[in-house]
Formats: C-alpha cells, sequence, structure tokens
C-alpha cells in the first residue's frame, strides 16, 4: 500500500483565514463578474509593442490597467520618485536589500488621488504592472472608501485584490527578485521585495482564486514564476482535498 501524504496549505492557518476571508470580502463587495472577469497575462495580446521605461509607457500601461480595473484615468494624477540606491554602499556590501514593501506611494490632494511610480520600477515592466495594480487597488479600497487607512491590513489586502482583479501573476513574480548588478569596475548580488505579501501568500491567494472561480488547474499558471506556481498548486491540492470546486461558468 502507498504512503500518500496529507495536503497541506503552503500558508500558515492565521493566513489561510485570512486570505480565505478577505477573498470571500471581495466576490460579496465588487460582485461574481469581476471573480471571472479575465486574468491578464504578459504577453504581446495584453502589452504590445516595445517598452522602454520612458514616462509615456508608464501613462501607457497605467491607462490600460486603469481601463482593466474601471477606474477613470482623470482621477489619477502620477509622480515619479527617485529610486533611493546607494551605489557607494552596495561596492562594500555584497547582498544589498534594494527594497521592501511599497515601490509607490497614494494620496489625495486638491481632491485628486496621486499616486507615485518610482523609477527604478519603470525599467522593469513586471514590476511597473504591480506596482501600479496595488495603486490603483488603493483607490478602489481607500479613495471609493470601501476601508479606512487605520485598517492594519489594508496594505496586504491591496496587494490581495491584485490577484481578485486578475493581475496576481505580476504582483507574485514581483514579490522577491534576486539579480547581479554590474556598476563600473565592481558588481553585486541585489535582492529586493515587492509587496506586502510573502511568495507563499500569494501562491495560496491565487490557489484561493483559481478555486472560487472553478479552475482547479488554471492555464495561466504557467505564466508565473517557480516559487509562486509551486506554491499555488500545493494550495490547489490542499483546497481539492477539502471539496470540489465550484462549477466553473463563464465571464
Amino acid at each position: 500500500m502507498l504512503w500518500r501524504r496529507r495536503a497541506e496549505c503552503p500558508v500558515r492557518p492565521v493566513e489561510q483565514e485570512w486570505i480565505d476571508r478577505s477573498m470571500d470580502w471581495f466576490v460579496a463587495e465588487f460582485g461574481p463578474r469581476q471573480l471571472r472577469a479575465e486574468v491578464v497575462l504578459p504577453t504581446d495580446d495584453y502589452f504590445p509593442g516595445a517598452y522602454r521605461g520612458s514616462r509615456e509607457d508608464v501613462q501607457a500601461v497605467l491607462r490600460k490597467l486603469c481601463a482593466h480595473m474601471r477606474i477613470d484615468p482623470a482621477r489619477i494624477e502620477v509622480e515619479h520618485d527617485e529610486a533611493d540606491d546607494n551605489p557607494e554602499l552596495s561596492a562594500h556590501v555584497p547582498i544589498h536589500q534594494a527594497g521592501s514593501g511599497a515601490a509607490g506611494h497614494f494620496r489625495v490632494r486638491d481632491g485628486k488621488i496621486v499616486i507615485g511610480i518610482r523609477d527604478d520600477q519603470a525599467a522593469r515592466p513586471m514590476a511597473l504592472v504591480a506596482t501600479i495594480a496595488h495603486e490603483l487597488g488603493h483607490v478602489l479600497l481607500l479613495g471609493d472608501g470601501r476601508i479606512s487607512d487605520r485598517r492594519q491590513d489594508h496594505e496586504p489586502l491591496t496587494d490581495l485584490l491584485t490577484i481578485f482583479y486578475g493581475l496576481g501573476i505580476f504582483s507574485a513574480n514581483s514579490a522577491f527578485d534576486f539579480s547581479q548588478v554590474v556598476r563600473g569596475d565592481y558588481s553585486y548580488d541585489q535582492t529586493s521585495r515587492l509587496g506586502y505579501l510573502t511568495e507563499p501568500m500569494y501562491g495560496y491567494g491565487l490557489a484561493r482564486y483559481a478555486w472560487l472561480r472553478g479552475e482547479p488547474d488554471p492555464a495561466w499558471a504557467r505564466h508565473l514564476d517557480t516559487n509562486p506556481r509551486t506554491f499555488l498548486k500545493r494550495g490547489l491540492r490542499f483546497l481539492s482535498a477539502q471539496s470540489s470546486p465550484p462549477a466553473r461558468s463563464a465571464p
């Protein structure tokens, strides 16, 4: 008799409960039609043409994401923030932590919503989409008065909302990055973190999203990086051991 390993959730019980409860709230707040909307992929079908990281490119991505999330772009003003990288320090530190958490900012000024985008994120299209999606999530949650910024989990909740709006591939793939940076005569390894959720939380969040959509084996999962895809599969195995997925219906 073969020993079958029990399917385990990739996140802690408190994280699982928060993700499940938050996803259910999204369905109640934004509707099942949004749950069944298309998943945005990192392909030319969604983002055609060459991307150079210019401020015009940033505006083009912003307009496309506003259309996808049904937000009037006239409400939004973009500010560009300089990156806070320190090349002198990096020359002496072999592992450099480039960033943690926020890659942009959100505030209201004179009745207009201002979102800030760091210039170093504009150079990385995957991270740029994740950053803009997060800031537009603030528009839907904070700007539209659905939650208060005094709510302790409002930042991770906004990251989770990007999954519900079909942009989780970008958020999950940008959550952790390891790269080697070469500057002049020296190089260093750089790690960077974007967002407020861990990779296992992104993976389980995507699994819960797919499960609610009736997708026990979503085709879009192939666009995920190795770590979030692994956590997604673990999450789906765990969910399938609990119950059958809801019936899938057309958007």
